[in-house]
């Protein structure tokens, strides 16, 4: 390109996710958030806690940061509101963290419920005895620089999930699940649906009534042979 970019360019988040919107996914699991989803939305199996007893739900921030570049991360701190979950792309790259101890501090201290990124983090005991939920694909003790260019703000991609600052991020021991704004009304009745098969299978399964979990049209087009 001609001339140097920015190194930072930041989009002011606006309203956040009230606890209306929030309150249904509260008590679900990344599993059933993913079935009302059709069966997708999860990040890489590779983003995965550093607690395996963290779970988070709240609004996302994003930052993208490159390759042994924490500058928009760095930046994200400031934007920061109760409830926010800050995302981080560093374009899958874990040779360097983009995120240590001190970092998770000030994150928790003005409110992010907690951290993702599709990259390395460091500390991962303080940030464990932090308190603060932290999903990483890697753990590196090698620290990455603030030089940018980056973006704060503005919708990115974590391998092939897209997300926007205000989408709904939730989290657990299986993974994050990302749920776009505009489609929250919409996974919230699907949700639901969810929730009430699968109390009716585990009440079937209880029973002892499930003979089988494949569908009566699959078992009719089975050929069987000696």
């Amino acid at each position: 390109m001609i001339g140097d970019p920015p190194k930072l360019i930041i989009k002011r988040p606006g309203k956040r996710l009230d606890s209306a919107a929030l309150a249904p996914f509260s008590q679900r699991s990344a599993s059933f958030v993913v079935d009302a989803l059709q069966g997708r939305g999860a990040l890489s199996h590779r983003v995965k806690p550093l607690d395996p007893a963290s779970r988070f739900v709240g609004t996302a921030l994003t930052a993208r940061a490159g390759a042994r570049d924490n500058l928009a991360a760095l930046a994200a701190l400031d934007f920061l509101a109760p409830g926010d979950v800050l995302v981080i792309s560093a374009q899958g790259f874990t040779e360097t963290a983009v995120l240590g101890d001190n970092m998770a501090r000030i994150a928790k201290q003005r409110g992010a419920v907690a951290v993702v990124t599709d990259g390395a983090v460091r500390d991962a005991d303080d940030i464990r005895a932090i308190g603060l939920p932290v999903f990483s694909q890697a753990i590196t003790p090698n620290s990455a620089f603030p030089s940018g260019p980056g973006d704060v703000g503005l919708p990115l991609s974590l391998g092939d999930v897209s997300i926007d600052t205000g989408d709904l991020v939730l989290g657990d021991a299986d993974g994050v699940v990302v749920v776009a704004r505009d489609r929250l009304a919409e996974i919230t009745r699907s949700l639901e649906e969810v929730a009430k098969k699968e109390a009716a299978l585990h009440a079937s399964i209880e029973s002892g009534n499930v003979q089988s979990l494949l569908s009566d049209a699959v078992r009719q087009s089975i050929r069987y042979i000696e």
